[in-house]
């Protein structure tokens, strides 16, 4: 393929970890970008996947692979609007720590096709240093709620850490449509990417996939088969709570990727009724997920742990409302759950 570059690891950089050589070595490559592409395998030491904290050897070679000129060199001009989009996100910041409570329909990351996006516009929440802070973990698009970020070099490691050891707990809100069968639960499916056309689609795979697990409460129940349900995700696979409340036969309400009908004719009619109501009380079309809750050692060391909640955002307010539901319920109902 032309334009990949095959750059050597020098001496002086051996013991480095991969991406701070590329801050180094490729500094036109945006931090966000630069974790999208070892992800995805894109970036390689000697033809073979890494991740972003392997340290090099000297005498590696290095991949790298075409960048888009636009998306490099050109950065997205920040304007006010923009800066007062971004800035009205924050729920929470410290020395350390900067929270945002993400609307639905914009993107964590940017990508090929996502141009606007929140990596884009964090300049925005630079110090007074200049220096931007980083994300540590995504949301989906679809999803509103909590998004964090590091302010330096030192927190960005310590949360990174902390979601690879499977210390942070997140507690998710959702609307689902049926209620599940029964109020409480643990969800146990092995999840992979799908081939061929659907690479964005997550599968259940008993023998090939990754282990995931979703506990899950219903905390209300409404009309029109509609449920308030709060999930949370023991592993953090790709699109794992869509992917699970689908899997017992209640998907969530506005998801038009993993929301089928069932193929039963009897469930399949009460489902196309129920969605129909729910249709007919005007919310949102927008996947009711929100993420709720976070809480996870703070990367300060301190003893006093990270613990943020975020506010349900004006359309869920609304589709709460219209159902009779709470939200001022607590924030983890799971409390009392063995970690």
């Amino acid at each position: 393929m032309s334009n990949v570059r095959q750059i050597e690891v020098k001496a002086d950089d051996d013991g480095q970890r991969l991406d701070r050589w590329l801050k180094k070595n490729v500094p036109e490559l945006p931090y966000g970008l630069a974790q999208k592409l070892i992800r995805k395998g894109q970036i390689r030491a000697d033809g073979k996947r890494i991740k972003a904290d392997a340290k090099l050897k000297a005498g590696q070679e290095i991949r790298i692979p075409p960048l888009e000129h636009k998306s490099i060199d050109e950065k997205i001009k920040i304007t006010d609007k923009d800066k007062a989009f971004i800035k009205s996100m924050v729920i929470y910041e410290d020395a350390d720590v900067i929270a945002l409570n993400k609307p639905s329909g914009i993107a964590s990351q940017g990508g090929s096709k996502t141009k606007y996006h929140i990596d884009g516009l964090l300049e925005a929440l630079a110090d007074k240093d200049g220096v931007k802070p980083r994300l540590v973990h995504r949301l989906d698009k679809d999803t509103s709620g909590i998004l964090l970020l590091a302010r330096n070099a030192k927190a960005a490691k310590a949360l990174g850490d902390a979601f690879k050891t499977r210390k942070v707990k997140k507690i998710y809100w959702a609307v689902v449509c049926p209620a599940p069968d029964r109020p409480d639960g643990t969800i146990k499916a092995p999840l992979i990417k799908a081939g061929g056309n659907n690479k964005e689609r997550m599968v259940v795979d008993e023998k090939e996939g990754k282990s995931a697990i979703t506990d899950f409460i219903v905390l209300e129940n409404a009309l029109h088969s509609a449920a308030f349900v709060a999930f949370w995700p023991r592993t953090g696979r790709t699109h794992q709570i869509r992917v699970h409340s689908e899997l017992i036969g209640c998907p969530i309400v506005g998801d038009k990727k993993y929301a089928r009908l069932p193929e039963q004719e009897e469930t399949h009619e009460a489902r196309r009724k129920a969605e129909a109501d729910l249709k007919a009380l005007g919310l949102a079309d927008r996947l009711h997920l929100h993420a709720r809750r976070i809480l996870l050692p703070h990367p300060s060391g301190r003893k006093a742990p990270l613990d943020i909640t975020a506010p349900l955002p004006p359309e869920l307010k609304k589709t709460w409302k219209a159902l009779g539901f709470s939200p001022n319920l607590k924030a983890d109902p799971f409390e009392d759950s063995k970690s």
